[in-house]
């Protein structure tokens, strides 16, 4: 009997022991929470509360469709407007914080003789990005594209916003710089399987540099290149 007494003891000391044990396994991460960035600092320029970057989103969308020869390059200057450059694309037009109030928005508007770009309108996704650039002070943020990762390279969601950025403006059915056409998955495929759109944006020699005026980000290249050489799928 008392042996039986003593077992039960022991069975009782046990199950509260185990208690405890899983109240303490319940309550540690709450009372020691984990900070799941501890160690991983942004980099420096990274703006990742919704501002848009001047230099690898608007920029591109200026030179790619705006400053090209013959029309508001630094040579040409067409109307007095050379759109190449912050300075430049600040003092003609640009009402900082006020995009409705902006010439250079407006004008994105445009129907008929007065439409611009003459041969094509920008998507809405550009005329957005360009009046949020605008309303949020229209200030020369550079270095912030710090989002973009090589091991990323869909088609839908990289590259063609990429080609769309930088290079459409130029390459587009009714502007074809050097008659090639980048507006479609099956026309920047037939320059990926030529090797121009590579040796282009990489600069290499015996290539015509691209984009004018500018290069992509190291990263940008990179996924170009690994698109490239998945096969340049549609996806």
């Amino acid at each position: 009997m008392e042996k039986l007494q003593k077992t039960g003891n022991w069975i009782i000391l046990s199950a509260l022991t185990v208690l405890i044990l899983l109240g303490s396994c319940v309550h540690e991460p709450f009372l020691n929470p984990i900070d799941v960035n501890e160690g991983n600092p942004k980099p420096d320029g990274c703006l990742d509360d919704g501002t848009v970057c001047f230099e690898s989103s608007i920029l591109p969308i200026f030179l790619s469709s705006c400053a090209r020869s013959g029309c508001h390059d630094t040579k040409t200057k067409k109307d007095g407007y050379a759109l190449d450059s912050y300075t430049n694309i600040l003092k003609k037009g640009i009402s900082p914080g006020n995009a409705n109030n902006s010439k250079l928005y407006k004008v994105l508007f445009a129907t008929g003789s007065d439409q611009m770009p003459p041969d094509g309108p920008l998507s809405n996704s550009q005329k957005e990005a360009i009046k949020l650039w605008i309303n949020q002070g229209a200030k020369n943020t550079t270095d912030c594209n710090c989002s973009c990762d090589p091991a990323i390279f869909t088609y839908a969601a990289i590259i063609q916003p990429i080609m769309a950025t930088n290079c459409v403006g130029c390459h587009k059915p009714g502007s074809l710089g050097g008659n090639i056409d980048l507006s479609t998955h099956k026309a920047v495929k037939a320059q990926a399987a030529n090797g121009k759109l590579v040796g282009s944006i990489t600069h290499a020699q015996g290539f015509v540099a691209m984009p004018q005026g500018g290069k992509l980000s190291d990263c940008e290249i990179s996924q170009v290149k690994n698109w490239v050489s998945a096969g340049a799928p549609n996806n």
